[in-house]
C-alpha cells in the first residue's frame, strides 16, 4: 500500500509551511481517502482483494463548502482476461439503476445523480453494489467506507449537519467549512549553467559535514556514513550565491531516492534540505517520483519548486491503492495542490 511517508520528506527551514496546508490521507480496509489543502476530499473504494470477481474502484469526490454534491466515477480494471464493455448495468441490492457508459480514454465512467443517490447509502451498509456485463460483474467492497466518509465529513466540517454523509444532524449548512484557495507560487528564475561546480577536497570535506547535520535522522543512509564510504555530491548552480546540491539517499528494491539541498555558495554553506527522496531535476524544479511497488499499478509522486527564497513544495499526490486496476495506477489523489506562475 502506498503511504506518503517517503515524499513528506521536507526541510523546517525553506520549505514550503506544512501548517498553511492543511490536508489529510487516510486508508481503511479497501477505502482510503485523500483531501487536499483547499478542502477538496477524494474517497477511493476497490474490489475486495480475495474476491473472484474481475477487480474495479470507485471514486468519490467533493468540493468544500455548503451543500456541495458528491461525484462519482466507476473505473473497471484495464484486464485482457476480463474486458469491460462500454455499457455496464448498475444494480444496488439487486435494483436496476440503469447503465455506466465507460469513455475509452478514461477507462471510466461518471454516475449519474440518481445512482449516486443509491450508491451512497448502500455504502454504509454493506449494500450489494455491482456492475454487470456480457456475463461479468464488477463489484465495490463496502469494508472501511464508513470509516472513510466519516472522516471525510469530519475534515470538512460537515459532522451533524444535513449534507454529511455519515453522521446526519440538524447544525446549519452554514456550519460547514469554506473552501481554501490553491496557494500561488511564483516560479523564480534560476541558472542554467549544466556544468557541475567543482569543489576542492577540502570544500567536498566542509559541504559533506554540512549535509549530514541535516540528516541525522537517518534520512539519508547514504550521506549519513563515513567519508571514506561516501561517493561525492553533485554540486550545480542555482542562483548568483546559492547552490543545489544532489545526493543518493536509499536504495530499495524498486526505488532510489536522492536527496536535494539549498546551500550558500561559501563555506559554511548553511545547507537546507528539501527532501531526500528525489528523482530528479530540472529548471527549478525538484521531482520525486516512486512506486508502490514492482509491478507499477500504484505510484506517489510530489514536487517542489524555486520561489527565488527556497523550494516550496507544490504538489504531493498518490495513484491510490496497488490493486492491479491499471498501469501507472487508477486515480489522482492530492494532499497538496498549488498554482505555479513564472515569474515576469
Amino acid at each position: 500500500m502506498l503511504t506518503f511517508a517517503l515524499l513528506a520528506v521536507t526541510a523546517t527551514v525553506g520549505a514550503y509551511p506544512r501548517s498553511d496546508l492543511p490536508s489529510i490521507s487516510f486508508d481503511y480496509k479497501d477505502w482510503q481517502l485523500a483531501c487536499d489543502n483547499t478542502r477538496t476530499c477524494r474517497a477511493a473504494g476497490y474490489h475486495q482483494e480475495d474476491d473472484e470477481a474481475p477487480n474495479a474502484t470507485i471514486l468519490l469526490t467533493r468540493a468544500a463548502g455548503p451543500d456541495q454534491p458528491v461525484t462519482v466515477q466507476f473505473q473497471p480494471a484495464d484486464d485482457p482476461n476480463h474486458p469491460a464493455p462500454d455499457q455496464l448495468a448498475m444494480t444496488v441490492d439487486g435494483r436496476a439503476l440503469g447503465t455506466v457508459h465507460i469513455d475509452a480514454k478514461s477507462n471510466s465512467g461518471k454516475l449519474s445523480d440518481a445512482q449516486v443517490n443509491a450508491l451512497l447509502p448502500a455504502l454504509l451498509k454493506d449494500g450489494q453494489i455491482a456492475w454487470s456485463a456480457k456475463g461479468k460483474t464488477w463489484t465495490i467492497s463496502t469494508a472501511g467506507a464508513n470509516a472513510v466518509l466519516l472522516k471525510m465529513d469530519e475534515f470538512q466540517g460537515r459532522l451533524d449537519t444535513p449534507g454529511a454523509l455519515v453522521r446526519k444532524g440538524t447544525k446549519p449548512e452554514s456550519n460547514v467549512l469554506p473552501p481554501l484557495p490553491a496557494p500561488d507560487i511564483v516560479a523564480a528564475p534560476v541558472s542554467h549553467d549544466k556544468q557541475p561546480v567543482t569543489l576542492t577536497p577540502a570544500q567536498a570535506r566542509d559541504l559533506m559535514a554540512a549535509l549530514r547535520k541535516t540528516v541525522k535522522d537517518g534520512s539519508c543512509e547514504l550521506v549519513d556514513t563515513k567519508a571514506d564510504e561516501t561517493d561525492e555530491p553533485v554540486v550545480r548552480r542555482l542562483t548568483k550565491d546559492k547552490l543545489l546540491v544532489s545526493h543518493a539517499c536509499w536504495m530499495a528494491a524498486y526505488n532510489t531516492g536522492d536527496g536535494y539541498w539549498v546551500v550558500d555558495a561559501r563555506p559554511p554553506y548553511s545547507a537546507v534540505l528539501v527532501t531526500t527522496s528525489a528523482s530528479d531535476y530540472a529548471d527549478g524544479v525538484i521531482r520525486a517520483t516512486q512506486k508502490g511497488r514492482g509491478i507499477g499499478d500504484c505510484f506517489s509522486a510530489a514536487s517542489w519548486t524555486w520561489d527565488g527564497r527556497s523550494f516550496a513544495q507544490t504538489s504531493a499526490t498518490t495513484t491510490g491503492m496497488c490493486r492491479e486496476i491499471t498501469a501507472g495506477g487508477a486515480w489522482d489523489l492530492p494532499t497538496i495542490v498549488t498554482h505555479v506562475h513564472k515569474a515576469r
